[in-house]
């Protein structure tokens, strides 16, 4: 796994600026007021930093920007960063602003003059969340190692990092999520998925891995249906984590962990079908969110479910048209091969109502193309049937930064997805493709039960670089999820 910045929180100290090496950054409020920290470096530098604060390009720069001095006169350090921030910033803006710093550090030693920022823990969270490179499959002497430490000098050491500490198991379920989504196909096997989820059992969650003889007697048709194309056999993995009041039902997660999808018989065009390696990012966010939980010990019950499958053409692959029984006893008729994440989904889902029964639902999935179309790369969908329980997530994504906006399903969606020969079919159609593959999803949802149905195919992976990634992998959703459990599942 990669490895997260390792961040010290240290005693503000004038004395040690002038010996500080690698990047040195100090952190300037916009009225370019010094602390003694930046006095300290005004002086080293022969008046350099008032003269700097004195010009347009100060006055001109934004919060959150960061202007760098190479080779500083009078200190040991190769940069100079002034990162412009109130002392009172809201925890996102010196989330952004730490992120800002952890792009330019890319690995490197970072010292940050932090003096009384408020907001010091997400300042920190920034940066270790955009310190992140997946170099697993490069060569070269500075493969796979860590990133070089950052230290954070504040005026109350202690508290800041206590502050942090939950803040960075984020960063760090977020880094196994996006590793997990940039992984290709041929090293991310189902099985070597598997076994990566089977190794939490190390840090304290309870993790069982049900094969294909086990899904088949429980009778997950649907979700054997998809995988039966190709030679990785398919599993569902259960990972649970019960820091809560003992015997409180569970909050649910379920994702969809397709670890490459080619459409079946229903074949994808060839360009573009590389990036199908995302295809399994919901099943990611779901086990970088247990991983989180687990490290910061959340006081909650909660339990994630992936079903991890492989979606290939061959003389055993389902073909469009043919009928196959769900879990639940509701007979689908699978119109199109490449709508296969929710075959996955609606039998995991139903094993997880049936099983745990749990106090509310979230799924997640990279399911349809669709919601690129409505909603770009700024915001997951986000379907529910329950307004309480999606405006608590909303809330969540907002105060975390994660793009969400709620989109309709069930009324006349329900009309799309009507089969002439079974219960229903697996397609609507291109028109409202992703409220028609919720509308078919909530189909498997019991009543009385909350249920959230997060389509991140927009969000999961991009091609360019994030506020807090590269890019690649985002590890959207695992600060969400991560605060909705923190917001309504703990208690005092």
């Amino acid at each position: 796994m990669t490895l997260t910045t390792p961040i010290r929180f240290d005693q503000t100290d004038p004395d040690a600026i002038a010996a500080t090496e690698g990047r040195l950054a100090l952190v300037l409020p916009p009225d370019g007021k010094l602390d003694t920290a930046a006095r300290r470096v005004n002086r080293l530098t022969r008046g350099a930093l008032a003269r700097l604060v004195a010009t347009d390009r100060f006055a001109k720069a934004k919060t959150g920007q960061v202007i760098s001095l190479e080779l500083p006169g009078g200190l040991a350090a190769d940069t100079l960063d002034l990162l412009i921030l109130p002392r009172n910033a809201a925890p996102i803006e010196a989330r952004k602003a730490g992120a800002a710093l952890g792009r330019l550090k890319a690995g490197k030693p970072l010292t940050v003059m932090a003096g009384n920022l408020r907001a010091v823990a997400n300042l920190a969270l920034g940066i270790a969340l955009r310190d992140y490179r997946f170099d697993a499959h490069k060569t070269g002497d500075d493969v796979g190692k860590a990133p070089a430490e950052t230290v954070i000098r504040c005026n109350a050491p202690a508290e800041a990092e206590a502050a942090a500490a939950p803040l960075l198991a984020v960063a760090e379920g977020a880094f196994f999520t996006r590793d997990l989504t940039n992984e290709p196909a041929n090293v991310l096997t189902t099985t070597e998925f598997a076994n990566r989820l089977a190794g939490m059992k190390d840090i304290g969650l309870e993790i069982e891995v049900l094969d294909e003889a086990a899904l088949d007697k429980l009778g997950m048709r649907t979700l054997l249906s998809v995988g039966q194309g190709s030679d990785s056999p398919s599993h569902v993995v259960v990972m649970q984590w019960n820091g809560g009041e003992k015997g409180a039902a569970p909050l649910a997660l379920v994702g969809k962990g397709v670890v490459f999808d080619t459409g079946g018989i229903s074949l994808k065009p060839a360009a573009g079908m590389e990036d199908m390696t995302m295809d399994m990012g919901g099943a990611g966010v779901v086990a970088g969110v247990m991983r989180t939980l687990a490290l910061r010990k959340a006081r909650a019950n909660v339990v994630g479910l992936v079903g991890l499958v492989e979606n290939m053409p061959s003389g055993n692959a389902t073909r469009p048209g043919d009928v196959i029984r769900s879990m639940k006893g509701d007979t689908v008729e699978v119109v199109n091969t490449d709508a296969e994440g929710r075959l996955v989904l609606c039998d995991v889902m139903w094993y997880a109502q049936e099983r745990f029964k749990p106090s509310g639902l979230i799924d997640l999935a990279t399911l349809t193309g669709a919601i690129i179309i409505g909603l770009g790369h700024e915001y997951a969908g986000v379907f529910s049937n329950d307004d309480a329980f999606c405006d608590s997530f909303l809330k969540a994504a907002k105060a975390e930064g994660e793009g969400a906006w709620r989109m309709p399903t069930g009324g006349a969606y329900n009309d799309q997805i009507k089969s002439r020969i079974a219960d229903i079919k697996n397609s609507g159609g291109r028109p409202a493709g992703s409220a028609t593959a919720a509308t078919f999803l909530q189909k498997f949802v019991q009543e009385g039960m909350p249920w959230i149905h997060l389509d991140i195919a927009g969000m999961a992976s991009v091609k360019s670089d994030t506020d807090y990634a590269p890019k690649g992998a985002t590890g959207w959703g695992v600060a969400a999820l991560n605060r909705l459990i923190a917001d309504t599942c703990e208690k005092d």
